[in-house]
């Protein structure tokens, strides 16, 4: 005699599947593609569930803060101009859709020497065996005199960093987010964290400068944060410094009892990091507001979001 004998379902409870509540239905479902249709047609075939869905909800949040002229920030790690996304940026930041870009310390490296040379990222593997990684004279030696620049100056480095590459004419300044946030009068803040960043081992770098100098940019992105509310915060690719810093605003803007009860994040990354998930998407949001976040590779996920807001703002 076996201990388990055959489970008897004769007395099983069923119900009707046309009286019960379903999470899927069939106006949502995804519509195939037409040859010859636009952007917006394809927006309008995604099907309505999960990211796709959180997807289009986000882009209307976002269209309906830039109608509303609330304030949008951009923050970000190295990599989004590393995959070559500057002119999509520069282009929203033209547009009036960017009210401030925020950038951890690695972006004016690349920034700096897409300007001076039209490339950038070097082969740290092959450099790092013989000494060689971060080694290079130029940019770097232009970074750390933009730092002493804004500290004497009394200037945040972004808009030291800025004003210098267009003061010097760097051949390829139209591809540099720095230059045109001058140009444009929108802020780039920059974040830095000392020791993180080639500039920091030559000679020239300056710690107390870049402090200063780093120390009003804090200040900078901290006022933009206060005025969040039923605006918008992007974070595109930091997955430590960015959220940190956009944490400390969002607690130091509360303190002053400003409202920031109703807000939009956006983390987009191609891995879900635990500072951004907690950070951006989760804690700011926790007493209103909605958080989302949009894993893909950067060189794909931001030039389709920034393609499908303007696409909503022209609508």
């Amino acid at each position: 005699m076996t201990r388990f004998p055959p489970l008897e379902l004769d007395r099983l409870k069923t119900y009707s599947i046309f009286k019960r509540p379903s999470k899927v239905h069939r106006e949502y479902l995804a519509k195939p593609w037409s040859p010859g249709g636009g952007f917006g047609d394809f927006l309008t075939r995604l099907p309505g569930f999960l990211a796709a869905g959180d997807f289009i909800e986000a882009v209307d949040r976002l269209a309906e803060a830039v109608q509303n002229e609330r304030t949008v920030i951009l923050g970000m790690g190295g990599h989004p101009i590393k995959v070559g996304l500057s002119p999509v940026i520069i282009d929203l930041m033209k547009r009036g859709i960017i009210s401030l870009v925020a950038v951890n310390g690695s972006v004016m490296v690349h920034d700096t020497e897409l300007a001076m040379i039209g490339s950038t990222s070097e082969d740290v593997a092959s450099a790092l065996a013989d000494g060689t990684f971060g080694m290079g004279r130029e940019a770097n030696q232009f970074i750390n005199a933009s730092a002493i620049d804004a500290s004497n100056e009394d200037l945040g480095l972004g808009l030291a960093l800025g004003r210098k590459i267009l003061n010097e004419r760097l051949p390829y300044a139209e591809d540099s987010v720095f230059a045109a946030g001058v140009l444009l009068e929108v802020p780039v803040t920059v974040h830095v964290a000392l020791g993180t960043d080639v500039y920091h081992v030559h000679p020239e770098a300056d710690g107390a400068a870049i402090g200063r100098a780093g120390m009003r940019d804090f200040r900078t992105f901290c006022a933009a944060v206060t005025t969040l509310e039923k605006g918008v915060f992007i974070n595109l690719g930091s997955a430590v410094i960015v959220p940190e810093v956009f944490l400390k605003a969002v607690s130091l803007a509360r303190n002053l009892e400003r409202p920031l009860r109703n807000l939009t994040t956006v983390n987009m990354d191609f891995i879900r990091q635990y500072r951004p998930q907690v950070n951006v998407v989760e804690r700011p949001t926790a007493d209103g507001g909605r958080g989302y976040h949009f894993t893909g590779h950067h060189e794909l996920m931001f030039p389709l979001l920034a393609a499908a807001l303007i696409e909503r703002l022209n609508g």
